[in-house]
């Protein structure tokens, strides 16, 4: 018994050892390894096969779809890539927007604070979505800045000509704020290539015509009035019309009116003017007429209309008694 006993004892304390001995060096059996809980590994190994699975079809594109759930990070990547694309192409287009407001502001002269008003004053009518949303072309601000010019170029008629009337003042004033020096300023400045047209505008080629660019020009004046005040509109009038005031393009009076008031202040009769001669086609005829005063040569012109031919006259009269201020022109 008492052998049996120490025997037992011994055995015990054997396995006591054994276990309290550090497991990293324990060699591990097979019957160990295949013992071991599964709960952890078959995972593992799945995981490991689904991601390379997975990267393997992103790589050679002949997969687009996760195949698990644990695999939809790649799918979500592709997602944020393309946000990242269509972001930058936003950004690009901000920017090319902004350098093209800014290319304008350096033509015209001003930095807007509110390029909103630029951008308004070069959009058509025909560019708008809707009919109904008129105030968002142009014509508004045309309709301003048709007013600011005539005050503008006004008060400039009034400073560099003092010895001119009312009449001589309006002539000139009607001549520099008419459509047509107006789409010569327009198209000086190179603006004709941002006015925003729609598919009708642009059908009809309306970029190119005055009245469009005469309106473009206007706006823009009504534009930098809003946006800088009096003093930053007459600016870009008084660099832009300056000129064109010393040197206007049209006749300022009709040398027959400038004729009869010549002739009044002599004391003389009204001019009298006579068809001498008509010659040419039916269609494409030509007149000689002459004008006569009394105690004065008769002076003709020739044109290709009765008006024109008398207008000529009165203008060859007019030169060669030393009257000033009128034209054969127009």
């Amino acid at each position: 018994m008492i052998d049996d006993t120490t025997d037992i004892q011994t055995t015990q304390a054997a396995i006591a050892r054994n276990s309290d001995a550090p497991k990293s060096d324990a060699p591990k059996s097979d019957a160990s390894r295949s013992d071991a809980p599964r709960s952890g590994a078959p995972k593992s190994e799945v995981s490991s096969s689904e991601i390379s699975t997975s990267d393997a079809s992103l790589s050679d594109g002949s997969r687009s779809e996760p195949l698990s759930g644990d695999a939809g990070a790649p799918a979500k990547k592709k997602r944020s890539r393309s946000s990242g694309t269509k972001g930058a192409e936003k950004g690009g287009e901000k920017a090319a927007a902004k350098a093209a407001v800014a290319a304008i502001e350096a033509r015209i002269g001003h930095s807007f604070a509110d390029p909103s008003l630029l951008v308004t004053a070069f959009t058509h009518v025909s560019a708008l979505k809707s009919s109904k949303k008129r105030g968002d072309s142009y014509q508004r601000l045309e309709f301003l800045g048709d007013h600011v010019l005539g005050l503008i170029v006004s008060d400039m008629l009034y400073r560099a000509f003092p010895s001119a009337d009312e009449g001589e003042l309006s002539k000139r004033l009607a001549d520099l704020v008419r459509k047509e020096s107006c789409a010569d300023v327009a198209k000086s400045l190179g603006l004709f290539d941002d006015i925003k047209l729609g598919a009708v505008g642009a059908g009809a080629g309306a970029r190119l015509r005055k009245s469009v660019l005469g309106d473009v020009c206007e706006a823009v004046i009504g534009a930098v009035f809003l946006d800088g005040g009096y003093q930053a509109a007459s600016g870009f009038v008084e660099r832009n019309w300056t000129e064109r005031m010393h040197k206007p393009r049209r006749p300022l009076r009709d040398p027959k009116t400038v004729l009869q008031e010549w002739a009044q202040g002599k004391g003389l009769p009204t001019p009298v003017y006579r068809e001498v001669e008509r010659t040419g086609p039916h269609h494409d005829p030509q007149f000689r007429v002459a004008v006569d005063l009394p105690g004065l040569e008769p002076a003709e012109g020739v044109g290709g209309s009765k008006r024109a031919a008398e207008k000529v006259a009165a203008s060859v009269m007019i030169e060669r008694e030393g009257v000033s201020g009128g034209s054969n022109d127009g």
